[in-house]
């Protein structure tokens, strides 16, 4: 099985996602994992050249298109050969860090991770496994105040991921060693796929 880790925390020492994250990869069996850490490595925002060129036909693009769009493909090129998904995605201000946003901005490509057809679009990113490591201070997952969940599902499942499983950190903030506690049930509770 090969796995994706992506890490969006910007605190890198002593992240709840970043040790929730360590745990899942630890249960399913950490064989084949590549990293992907957004606060160590941040990505690039998406620009005008790279909005042509994702657009434009290979054939038909620029050098400097060509080149607007090598880190996109690295990331696509990781997603595709992943079998899961992992990802670290705290709750900053009810909604996902900028950086795992980049991320999604540049993987999220029309005709290579989804497609639109005359039934509507479809996911072309099937078959993968996701696992979401969600924390925040005391925005309770899937509450009305919750962006992060809600829309990590929503984008996943527009490019075909709909296999998407929460493991929530939700009241740091009120009861931090009870959470925690109860983040662990959960990650020992997953299985190998």
């Amino acid at each position: 099985m090969s796995i994706l880790r992506i890490d969006s925390s910007a605190n890198t020492t002593s992240s709840v996602t970043r040790g929730l994250t360590d745990r899942i990869i630890a249960q399913l069996g950490d064989t084949d994992v590549t990293v992907r850490d957004l606060a160590r490595e941040p990505l690039p925002q998406i620009t005008e050249t790279w909005a042509i060129a994702r657009a434009t036909p290979e054939t038909d693009r620029s050098p400097e298109q060509s080149e607007a769009l090598v880190e996109s493909d690295k990331l696509v090129a990781e997603l595709l050969a992943a079998d899961t998904i992992v990802i670290g995605a705290p709750i900053y201000n009810f909604s996902v860090p900028a950086s795992l946003k980049a991320w999604i901005d540049l993987v999220a490509r029309v005709g290579v991770t989804f497609r639109y057809t005359e039934a509507g679009p479809e996911g072309l990113v099937k078959g993968k496994r996701v696992i979401v490591a969600m924390a925040s201070g005391g925005v309770p997952a899937g509450s009305e105040a919750d962006f992060n969940t809600g829309y990590l599902k929503a984008v996943l499942g527009f490019m075909g991921m709909t296999d998407v499983t929460i493991v929530a950190a939700d009241a740091l903030a009120t009861d931090a060693e009870a959470t925690i506690a109860r983040a662990n049930e959960a990650v020992d509770a997953l299985k190998a796929a």
